[in-house]
């Protein structure tokens, strides 16, 4: 890991702390890095089919926070939300320029818009054996952004970091 962002995120990850400590460090890390407004986690339990925004860092008290109560996540939200479906899926994460371009193949512009109102964001897939545990999604608002290689390549090699300690954190919640 040459990238000295990713060795600290790695750290971060790996640190002798609660798993929601250690998750919280890592999107402070993860949410500057990118020059994102908002970098949340969507923590799920894949066998009882819900999940909840758990975890967010925001660049101001200004950007909306996200979170919410537990949901079901089988039902009506894979109908509404194609990005969702790929991640059920366990599809490579997707990275959206601007939210106003991207077709109905890559996601509901409505949904977006109320759900969330990002312009730009990445859909980042957390999965083990095919089974969605977690999606981070840092975004920015109010207008387009490029994900650049470096960035692309940044996440890719994140994402696999979270998975263990996404999972401790569902154990520590008793729900795996």
């Amino acid at each position: 890991m040459p990238d000295s962002s990713l060795a600290e995120l790695a750290a971060a990850l790996a640190a002798d702390a609660s798993p929601a400590d250690a998750l919280q460090h890592a999107l402070d890390l993860v949410g500057p890095h990118l020059r994102a407004d908002r970098c949340f986690l969507y923590v799920r339990d894949p066998a009882q089919g819900r999940g909840r925004i758990a975890l967010v860092w925001r660049l101001d008290e200004a950007v909306p926070d996200p979170r919410h109560d537990w949901q079901d996540d089988t039902g009506d939200l894979p109908q509404q939300d194609p990005l969702f479906r790929a991640a059920l899926a366990a599809r490579p994460s997707v990275f959206v320029d601007d939210v106003l371009e991207a077709g109905p193949e890559v996601l509901n512009q409505e949904f977006e818009r109320t759900t969330f109102g990002h312009r730009a964001l990445v859909h980042a897939h957390i999965t083990d054996h095919g089974q969605l545990w977690c999606i981070l999604q840092p975004c920015v608002f109010g207008h387009p952004r490029h994900w650049t290689a470096a960035e692309r390549a940044y996440l890719d090699a994140a994402v696999p970091l979270f998975l263990p300690v996404v999972q401790a954190y569902m154990r520590s919640l008793g729900k795996v």
